[in-house]
């Protein structure tokens, strides 16, 4: 009776292992993160003049965010995949945990992911299964050819990131130039965060001849482009302060700004990889943050709207 307990307590064990490793796989937290920055963004930026009872009721927004959320996860796993012998050098026990899950059964979920992202695509119109049609295929082919490309790699990984809002913007049909100069924030961030991720994993890089900036140009180069990132990232900061109407979210950039100026100085010191850490978890925070920040743009009327449940 004994053994059968403990057979079947290692049995669940086991299980519950497995399904850690595939949550760690697909990255839950950042697909997560994902699918409400795009429900935040719809209502506040892209889509602010309709009610919101009636973006939260259009069951079309809810397929674009489910299947932007499936075509971020399998990416993850393609990811994973093409980088495993890297990642054994810079994050070995993060990667032994995700490799418990075998890997015809990480493919299996890998194209049903992809696949189902795809029709409901096409529920929403021919044009939203268009663009994951495609956005699938860049994200196989960032991972398979263009992650080891000098600078190009960098560049994709972030234009990827951001892909996800422009079917938003298809669906609504609107183009605001304020849409534009927030794309343009995320998307310097996230390029930021990815090159602070090369320096981290400098090591497993230069092992796997992965032609990052770190690895071709040197730390040096690398950091200089980061501060010239930095300063550049500032003027779509100054623009939505000044031009734009986005309520208490100034106070988010004012933060965030001295932030990344706090950064410069940790990052110029560096010479371990545990500042590179602590300077892509302050990015992280940004990131985050400027998420649930985004319900700052009106906040009065939301508390209004709180009054009402009160």
């Amino acid at each position: 009776m004994t053994k059968s307990k403990e057979k079947h307590s290692n049995h669940i064990q086991m299980i519950a292992i497995k399904v850690l490793s595939l949550f760690s796989s697909v990255r839950l937290y950042n697909v997560g993160l994902v699918a409400v920055a795009q429900l935040f963004a719809t209502i506040f930026i892209i889509a602010p003049e309709t009610a919101v009872i009636q973006v939260l009721s259009d069951y079309k927004l809810w397929l674009i965010i489910i299947a932007s959320a499936a075509t971020i996860a399998a990416g993850y796993i393609i990811n994973n995949f093409y980088d495993r012998e890297k990642d054994l050098i810079n994050r070995p026990q993060k990667t032994l945990l995700e490799n418990q899950v075998k890997q015809s059964t990480l493919w299996a979920v890998y194209f049903t992911l992809n696949g189902a992202a795809f029709i409901m695509g096409l529920l929403v119109s021919w044009r939203a299964g268009l663009f994951y049609m495609a956005y699938i295929t860049a994200m196989w082919f960032y991972s398979h050819k263009i992650k080891r490309v000098l600078f190009i790699g960098n560049l994709m990984a972030a234009a990827l990131a951001v892909a996800p809002f422009f079917v938003l913007f298809m669906y609504y049909k609107n183009f605001y130039p304020v849409i534009l100069v927030h794309g343009s924030f995320l998307f310097l961030i996230i390029g930021m965060r990815e090159l602070i991720k090369d320096l981290e994993n400098l090591r497993g890089d230069l092992a796997q001849n992965y032609q990052t900036l770190p690895v071709v140009l040197g730390e040096t180069v690398s950091k200089k482009f980061y501060t010239l990132l930095t300063i550049i990232t500032i003027v779509p900061v100054a623009v939505l302060i000044l031009y734009y109407e986005i309520g208490y979210m100034s106070y988010y950039f004012t933060f965030i700004t001295g932030a990344l100026l706090v950064c410069l100085p940790l990052l110029w010191s560096s010479r371990r990889k545990r500042e590179y850490l602590l300077i892509h978890f302050i990015l992280k925070i940004i990131i985050v943050a400027g998420v649930f920040s985004i319900l700052l743009i009106d906040l009065p009327a939301i508390m209004d709207r709180l009054k009402t449940f009160i």
